[in-house]
């Protein structure tokens, strides 16, 4: 089979299981943002290639570390304000508004689901989100561009305008807890889907990558899409492995 013919079939095969799908649900990860030129975190020449990660305890001790993860923070907003959503993120959207899809579950921080039109609401954010930031202690919001001129004009880390306690990009670092309501959610919508699509993750980042299991085991349809091969392609129903977008232009139309 050709490559054209086998990206054709994978994509009626998909087509197919979306139409027929209630509850829909689909878990994401880089290699659907890696399309937008956001870099991946693991593959080689990935961002942990190049930097050590600065764990949790380091962050709230030293202001040293605080610093250094608020540069980092800067440089990953500017790729995230320069990044668009691609295909894959678009027809994902696409496929919410027609009902297919009640639910998506990802491993990014960059935000494309929500630019490219799926419901906040509707995103289930493990690992959160990159583009804003939180205090630890009140969870109060506060935007980026104020931290950068913040830090730009004190030479410190910013501090919760309400309580004071430490404030810091809104996502999970190494060392810090899950966020709890998050994963429920998230588990309880694997539990209920018809159909899983694992689209753009290495499925081994764990708890996170025990979802499509879940899903499988509850009765879904398992799919998983990615460049490379998984851990978890012997148990998926469909395993498709080409380049995302080109799986999902044929639903832009």
């Amino acid at each position: 089979m050709t490559v054209i013919a086998e990206l054709n079939a994978a994509c009626e095969t998909i087509a197919e299981l979306l139409a027929g799908a209630r509850r829909g649900v689909v878990f994401t990860g880089a290699g659907i943002s890696t399309e937008s030129g956001i870099p991946d975190f693991r593959s080689p020449g990935g961002i942990w290639s190049n930097y050590k990660p600065i764990m949790f305890d380091d962050f709230c001790a030293s202001e040293d570390a605080r610093m250094e993860d608020w540069r980092r923070r800067f440089v990953m907003m500017d790729q995230f304000g320069a990044a668009e959503p691609n295909a894959g993120h678009l027809a994902i959207a696409e496929e919410m508004r027609r009902g297919h899809l009640e639910t998506v579950i990802t491993q990014n921080i960059d935000g494309l689901h929500q630019r490219a039109g799926v419901p906040p609401e509707r995103v289930i954010e493990i690992h959160g989100n990159g583009t804003y930031a939180h205090c630890l202690d009140c969870r109060e919001r506060h935007e980026l561009a104020e931290m950068r001129a913040h830090i730009d004009e004190t030479g410190e880390s910013p501090r919760c305008r309400s309580c004071g306690g430490l404030v810091k990009g809104a996502v999970i670092s190494f060392g810090q807890m899950m966020p709890e309501a998050e994963m429920a959610r998230a588990q309880e919508a694997a539990v209920n889907a018809d159909l899983f699509l694992a689209i753009g993750s290495s499925l081994v980042v764990y708890p996170a990558a025990a979802l499509p299991v879940i899903a499988k085991r509850a009765g879904a349809t398992l799919v998983i899409i990615n460049r490379d091969p998984t851990d978890l392609d012997a148990i998926a129903d469909h395993v498709v492995r080409m380049q995302i977008g080109d799986v999902f232009k044929p639903f832009l139309g």
